[in-house]
């Protein structure tokens, strides 16, 4: 699982809130329409600036608060790769694995704003193309790689019937 593209920088403490700000709630039952709005509380500009196949990086606790699977799936939806950062809430985590979004543990201090990667999940490299240096990772476990192949639990479950790799 590999793929490229542009790196967008947030800090710490980012939260379900502003991943799919509350005010735009009631677009939860038109997730295309609500993935228009991805990260606009920690950057109103994001959602006019990020290219599809772009990736999201953050600091500490990446995804906390709300339990709402909305804030993964947005992120999805929207068309980012994979959220790359130093720690993620929990339920975040598993929520973003759930919907099938590539969520990395990382330390993101060597990745600044606007830097161009190439993340690979299977092999545990993130190479930075712009300051070429390269960030190992602990690779995806393969029945991890096998569920976001299939865009997510549900979808892998439908399709083999029980978790049975």
């Amino acid at each position: 699982m590999k793929f490229r593209g542009t790196a967008w920088k947030f800090g710490d403490d980012i939260s379900t809130d502003h991943i799919t700000p509350g005010r735009y709630y009631h677009l939860r039952s038109k997730m295309e329409e609500l993935a228009k709005h991805v990260m606009e509380d920690a950057d109103e500009e994001f959602p006019k600036k990020f290219k599809k196949g772009d990736f999201i990086v953050g600091g500490k606790n990446f995804g906390m608060g709300s339990s709402r699977e909305h804030a993964p799936l947005a992120i999805k939806i929207a068309g980012i790769s994979a959220v790359l950062a130093k720690s993620f809430a929990r339920i975040f985590f598993r929520n973003a694995i759930n919907v099938g979004l590539p969520v990395v543990i990382v330390d993101t201090d060597s990745i600044n704003d606007g830097d161009e990667l190439e993340v690979d999940l299977s092999e545990g490299i993130i190479k930075n193309l712009t300051s070429g240096n390269e960030i190992k990772i602990r690779p995806l476990p393969e029945t991890m790689i096998k569920i976001l192949n299939e865009g997510g639990m549900v979808n892998f479950i439908n399709k083999h019937g029980d978790l049975e790799l």
